[in-house]
């Protein structure tokens, strides 16, 4: 990284789980992302069902927080489509995650899967004032999320206003998935995209 001139915006948990982070897993994970300098340690996806497992899985984050809230460390959870269409009483199940998370665990927000999903990434964003630290930038069309920044159905100008002025948004991660562009053309496509969008916004 340091060759390369590149900073760390956050790294997945893979193959961890919630207990394990709070078991033996945590220092190693805590030293590994230090020397990478990455304050930022996300969950993608945990699979549980059900009221009693989300739960106490919610509560398991908050432990994770608080133990590296003295460190400058953050605890958060990357959505996909699934969060906002799976159901716990009433609540989707990423509002009934959230709702029942202190406000140091933090959102990784994928605009994209929201809006898959049935979510309003702007909705989300106010609704979870200072939680959407970190998020993919990622549109949604007639193919899905493998869409370039600007040329699907999110609502950009409004989504990056809230995460300025509501969501203490610090990382904006763009994410290209369609496996339709070689090398970092579709990076370089949706960093254009969002340009386009930033240049606008400002000239409004």
């Amino acid at each position: 990284l340091d060759d390369n001139g590149l900073v760390t915006c956050g790294f997945h948990l893979q193959g961890l789980t919630p207990e394990t982070l709070l078991g033996e897993q945590f220092q190693p994970t805590v030293d590994y992302n230090k020397t990478i300098g990455n304050k930022y340690l996300i969950f993608p996806m945990l699979n549980g069902r059900g009221e009693e497992y989300w739960k106490k899985t919610a509560e398991q984050f908050n432990q994770i927080a608080e133990k590296l809230k003295p460190l400058d460390m953050y605890v958060g959870y990357h959505n996909h489509a699934q969060e906002f269409q799976q159901k716990i009483g009433e609540a989707s199940l990423f509002d009934y995650f959230f709702g029942k998370t202190s406000k140091d665990v933090i959102m990784q927000l994928d605009i994209g899967h929201c809006l898959t999903g049935g979510g309003n990434p702007a909705d989300v964003i106010k609704k979870y004032p200072g939680r959407a630290v970190t998020v993919h930038v990622k549109d949604r069309g007639d193919t899905g999320i493998k869409d370039v920044v600007g040329d699907g159905e999110v609502k950009w100008p409004e989504v990056l206003q809230d995460c300025k002025d509501v969501g203490g948004t610090k990382w904006y991660i763009i994410e290209e998935e369609s496996f339709r562009f070689q090398g970092l053309e579709g990076i370089e496509k949706s960093i254009n995209g969002l340009k386009k969008i930033l240049s606008e916004m400002a000239a409004t």
